[in-house]
């Protein structure tokens, strides 16, 4: 059976039925076509209020779980993500634009997302610290409690599943709610592996829903902790509405990220890397390269090059053919970075590529000559859009990449490499790539940004424990001691 049967999503995970949520339904529509995919559950403020209370009477059985059930779980839902892999790969194709090449590495990356976050199970929970008393003195890793995660459009089951995964592990229960836009594969798919895999009712629950929802999620006095993957905008009220509450928002937000071209790189190479790391998933990526700064001696080719690059690129329907790039998430986003393109081009910038589009499928774009101002280089596009600047010493190269409130991703290329690490040194940054482009991901590693893109380091290892639990001091003495009073 398909592992995406409507008969099968009102499972026994999710009993409020979040196919007929308070707050109506919303169509999943197919952004290449215009084609309603299906209907889902837009949940309102009385459906996060009744999820989080259940998974607050939940969390207390799953986290005194053994941790070898838990680890079988969620070894167990890796393997139905391998297995069901072609499915949904395809749901990612038709409902967020991806090409087949990013929706085989989302699969493969959430199946691995599940066998690295089962080793956290057995993890050490604590360790005996030492002590001027005669006592026992302790630390103790406690699961925080309900966890509430909000996901975005762009990589869908990965920005969601590398938070529900390890929380779970951990001992918490999770509410996820994943944008409506893609809340099939960023949603149905996990609740329908973690359903076949065994996860006891009311550990997780799917609730797709707009911006009140999640400001919902976020004030609910059951939940501890907010996992956020999204725009800088969004993720300041976030982290303002979840001070208010006492409780951590982990917070992984937009980039501008650069990636500086030294003169002795390998050009061909360094056209196909900043190609990659600019037009991957139309630029609708955090980790996407924003803005080149390359040395003025290979300039003029380099730039030749790129828009060479981008014209050859196929822009189309993922699921009817095999290109290059599928289309933008809808027309808000498409008008969006339309008008920053324009403005760029109004404030002196020179187009040398793309800057046109076909309904949703926007044309790969090369930006040369653009002033500091300009939008597409001041801002996160979120688009196939790629402003380039140039430079002549390294000291210019690293104030033009460190003047800039974002810090995600950094890409050096060059063949010098202790140049390229000096260099990554003067350039705040949460990851640095030196000789490969700004979009790396991996299910082992921290991931996080600093500055205008997040609040540091929580995916992966050991940055999963500081995510999702708590520290309790214990002391133990052989017997009460005796005070002065």
């Amino acid at each position: 059976m398909s592992l995406f049967d409507p008969a099968l999503w009102s499972g026994k995970i999710n009993i409020d039925g979040w196919q007929d949520a308070a707050g109506g339904k919303t169509a999943v529509v197919n952004p290449s076509t215009g084609d309603t995919l299906e209907h889902i559950g837009s949940a309102d403020a009385s459906d996060i209020t009744r999820a989080a209370a259940r998974a607050a009477e939940a969390q207390r059985a799953w986290a005194a779980t053994p941790h070898t059930e838990r680890a079988a779980i969620l070894r167990r839902a890796g393997e139905l993500f391998a297995a069901h892999a072609p499915q949904i790969q395809d749901w990612l194709i038709r409902e967020s634009g991806s090409t087949r090449a990013r929706a085989v590495f989302e699969t493969d990356q959430a199946e691995q997302e599940c066998y690295e976050a089962a080793v956290l199970c057995s993890h050490s929970v604590g360790e005996v610290m030492p002590s001027t008393e005669p006592r026992l003195s302790m630390t103790r890793r406690m699961p925080a409690g309900v966890v509430g995660v909000i996901s975005p459009f762009n990589v869908p089951l990965i920005l969601a599943i590398r938070s529900v995964a390890p929380a779970l592990a951990l001992g918490n229960t999770v509410v996820l709610k994943p944008d409506p836009r893609t809340a099939v594969s960023g949603g149905v798919t996990i609740m329908r592996i973690f359903e076949e895999a065994g996860l006891p009712q009311g550990v997780l629950t799917l609730l797709p829903g707009d911006g009140a929802a999640g400001a919902a999620l976020v004030d609910d006095p059951h939940v501890r902790v907010i996992s956020f993957t999204g725009s800088t905008g969004a993720g300041r009220k976030v982290g303002e509405a979840a001070a208010r509450g006492v409780k951590r928002a982990h917070l992984e937000l937009g980039g501008n990220n650069p990636m500086i071209v030294l003169a002795d790189a390998d050009l061909d190479r360094a056209v196909s890397t900043v190609a990659w790391g600019s037009f991957f998933n139309q630029g609708q990526v955090c980790m996407a390269t924003g803005r080149i700064l390359v040395h003025t001696d290979i300039a003029e080719e380099f730039t030749a090059r790129l828009a060479a690059k981008a014209e050859q690129l196929t822009v189309g329907d993922p699921a009817a053919a095999d290109v290059d790039l599928g289309p933008l998430i809808n027309a808000h986003q498409r008008d969006t970075i339309h008008a920053q393109v324009t403005a760029s081009i109004n404030a002196g910038a020179r187009l040398l590529a793309g800057g046109t589009y076909d309904n949703l499928f926007y044309r790969p774009t090369v930006l040369v000559d653009v002033p500091d101002d300009a939008p597409a280089y001041a801002e996160e596009v979120f688009g196939p859009v790629v402003p380039v600047r140039t430079f002549t010493t390294l000291d210019e190269a690293a104030q033009l990449a460190a003047d800039d409130p974002y810090g995600l991703s950094l890409g050096i290329l060059t063949r010098d490499v202790m140049t390229g690490l000096e260099l990554a040194e003067r350039i705040p940054s949460g990851l640095v790539h030196i000789n490969d482009q700004t979009i790396n991901d991996d299910a082992r590693i921290p991931f996080g940004g600093v500055g205008w893109s997040g609040t540091g380091a929580r995916f992966g290892g050991e940055a999963n424990i500081d995510a999702f639990t708590e520290t309790r001091w214990i002391t133990v003495r052989s017997s009460q001691p005796v005070y002065p009073i």
